[in-house]
């Protein structure tokens, strides 16, 4: 997000263009070059880390991303840009497996709703914090002679600063995952992990007492008495505590019974495609969909609001031009004000909904809905001018409570929808692909429709059409069911009929 603010002017000191068109199609190939590569490999990251492990992807999917900023700081020229953004999404599939470690972490389905609303969260947060400081740090020596001289480095590479930066935060990310971050995937969290081992080790100190160490070990105890009460059926889950702090050993002594049919079958390692069923393959199309017309959104709204009023009147219901008229400035303000209020909203809002009308109510009622509000939004432009202001306010206020309702009600039932253990990774990896896609092809197609919509006078045609994006995906989601089946068998892939034998 932190090259936003400077592509355009990147991609214009790579004199490859001989207009602002150009400029801006280049600008548009470099942000796409990031989605359609990761679009390629989400697959087969989500369905690395089912075999590995989630935190071996993640930190690898995070020091990609590290190498690869740091190539596009150093590119003076479109060709390095292109392949650096490109080799960031190819070697990065963080965004489906972190969506599987947060299903795994949260095991209390109360609470699942409020951990999947965080990430939508800290993704606005990490927008806003990124879009500033690329907007601040880029041609340092330009904007800043009395700290960057002229003839140094970032004079040569005008925009290495702010992917400097961002590879320092990602560096730190990185270390602090390798120490603490502990792997969530039910089979592989029992095995040896060094990077926790030198945290623990860090954290205590060489000279804390062995008390200290004692009471570290009680407490890894009893998070493994917690995952293996999990897997205990619910007839047996007053057993004593087990006193080993041996994690093969406290799984040895599980009560073993012939494991379930389907649970075999869902272990097998061929039978990872096959277990992909109808409805995770519905909740990877809304997904799609839904990332495709919020992004093409995200994408008009700042024109529409840069462009100049109306000085002729509408020649019909649908054919008019027409803007708000603002600022950069001003349109900066309210796109931060927006991700603000999206943080509150997430964070309150969305769990008392989801609590209160389940997790698929709540997102066919977003889905629904939608289209409505993309049919109304050029109408914006044609209010008189004291209330364009409230219109456009309201406009927000629909569109980010919109999407509080909607994403993460989308990965719950992507989530809830993934049959085993051994493709949970996977079908996060499907969702990611189908977004990745969504998002690389829809601001493209809709920047086309919205200049032949403006040379024939039509304002609204790239918002109709996305409105007939929405209705597909409302549509689509009528099909879909939110299940705990998927939930309940990964547990019995786990540890399977658990009850003691008759």
């Amino acid at each position: 997000m932190s090259i936003f603010p400077y592509v355009y002017f990147m991609v214009k000191s790579f004199e490859v263009a001989s207009n602002d068109t150009q400029i801006a199609l280049y600008a548009g190939m470099v942000t796409s070059a990031f989605t359609l590569a990761e679009f390629s490999t989400s697959m087969m990251w989500g369905r690395l880390s089912d075999r590995v492990g989630r935190k071996p992807i993640l930190l690898f999917g995070l020091l990609g991303t590290g190498i690869s900023i740091t190539i596009f700081g150093f590119a003076q020229n479109l060709q390095v840009a292109l392949l650096a953004r490109a080799l960031g999404g190819l070697l990065n599939g963080n965004i489906g497996v972190l969506q599987s470690t947060v299903g795994e972490v949260v095991h209390n389905k109360e609470q699942r709703a409020r951990a999947f609303s965080i990430m939508p969260c800290i993704w606005c947060l990490g927008t806003f914090i990124g879009s500033g400081l690329g907007g601040s740090l880029a041609e340092p020596v330009k904007n800043y002679p009395g700290l960057f001289s002229p003839g140094s480095i970032f004079e040569t590479y005008p925009f290495l600063l702010p992917n400097l930066v961002s590879a320092g935060f990602v560096l730190f990310g990185v270390t602090v995952g390798f120490l603490f971050l502990e792997e969530t995937h039910e089979k592989k969290k029992c095995r040896r992990d060094i990077g926790l081992e030198i945290g623990q080790w860090l954290s205590t100190g060489v000279f804390r007492s062995r008390s200290s160490h004692d009471e570290y070990s009680k407490l890894a105890d009893a998070n493994l008495d917690e995952t293996v009460g999990l897997m205990q059926d619910n007839s047996v889950a007053s057993t004593p505590r087990l006193s080993n702090s041996s994690c093969d050993d406290r799984l040895e002594k599980l009560p073993v019974q012939p494991l379930d049919p389907e649970a075999m079958s869902l272990a097998k390692p061929n039978a990872a495609i096959s277990a992909i069923n109808k409805n995770v393959l519905l909740d990877v199309v809304a997904y799609g969909i839904l990332a495709g017309h919020t992004i093409v959104c995200e994408q008009l709204l700042p024109v529409l609001m840069s462009m100049e009023p109306a000085t002729t009147r509408p020649k019909s219901a649908f054919q008019f031009l027409g803007g708000f008229g603002f600022s950069s400035k001003t349109i900066g303000l309210i796109l931060s004000a927006q991700g603000i209020y999206q943080m509150i909203v997430q964070l309150v809002l969305y769990p008392k909904v989801q609590g209160r009308f389940g997790t698929l109510n709540t997102f066919r009622f977003a889905a629904f809905t939608y289209p409505l509000l993309y049919l109304l939004i050029p109408y914006m432009a044609l209010l008189p001018p004291a209330l364009r202001t409230p219109g456009l306010f309201l406009v927000f206020v629909w569109k980010v409570t919109h999407q509080t309702l909607a994403l993460p009600s989308n990965l719950l039932l992507l989530n809830n929808a993934a049959p085993s253990t051994e493709v949970v990774g996977l079908v996060h990896g499907m969702g990611a692909s189908a977004a990745s896609l969504s998002r690389a092809i829809g601001p493209t197609v809709a920047g086309l429709v919205q200049v032949a919509g403006l040379n024939a006078g039509y304002l609204g045609l790239p918002w109709w059409t996305t409105a007939a994006v929405a209705v597909v995906g409302a549509v689509e989601c009528c099909w879909i069911e939110d299940t705990e089946a998927g939930e309940q068998k990964r547990s019995n892939s786990i540890a399977p009929s658990l009850k003691p034998p008759a």
